[in-house]
């Protein structure tokens, strides 16, 4: 059976709004966007080659779209950011929450999954994770025992450490691609008017 190749830069509305609550599917995407994004070779159901290796693909309709840019600029930092995490097992969210913590300790559980944006279910799947791997712990929020707060164990103070590291080397790598610290604050501001 031929395959016919099928450029669909979003598989489905649900990618846009799991931007900011990522789930597991959403690294896996990211891991494999390139194979995703890209256009393939095409072929007709008798086998023959329907590419013409003259004629280029037309991609204006898709590259215009503000969404559709800031979605691929997304999968190339996700795709980035796994390679650089990987031996570390840390992912995007994780690491959020993990800087969140650090800089807000004590915070309640539902402080922090509101400032990320990530529902709160999936949210406490999140830190049962991270409290599995002796990153933070939960005690009972001052004043209200029904509530959690977090804070970072030794071993996870020791993790974020290397992690942040890490990530420093990875942001000067993008600061580079931008062209300096005035383009990087020119992308932050003109992402704030949009978020």
């Amino acid at each position: 059976m031929q395959e016919y190749a099928a450029f669909t830069p979003w598989q489905d509305n649900r990618d846009v709004m799991r931007a900011l609550d990522p789930t597991e599917a959403d690294y896996a995407n990211a891991m494999e966007y390139n194979n995703v994004c890209q256009p393939r070779k095409i072929q007709n159901p008798m086998g023959h080659d329907l590419t013409n290796a003259s004629d280029e693909l037309r991609t204006e309709s898709t590259t215009g779209i503000l969404g559709y840019r800031l979605r691929r600029a997304q999968l190339s930092v996700f795709q980035r950011f796994l390679h650089i995490f990987e031996e570390m097992r840390l992912r995007p969210a994780e690491y959020s929450v993990l800087l969140l913590i650090d800089d807000n300790p004590g915070r309640k559980q539902t402080e922090i999954a509101d400032a990320l944006g990530i529902k709160r279910a999936n949210f406490v799947t999140l830190i049962h994770a991270l409290q599995a791997r002796g990153f933070l712990e939960r005690r009972a929020a001052a004043g209200d025992r029904r509530a959690n707060a977090l804070h970072l164990t030794v071993e996870g103070e020791q993790f974020l450490a290397a992690a942040r590291a890490r990530h420093a080397d990875m942001e000067q790598q993008l600061l580079s691609q931008l062209g300096g610290e005035e383009s990087r604050s020119q992308l932050l501001a003109l992402l704030d008017r949009l978020s």
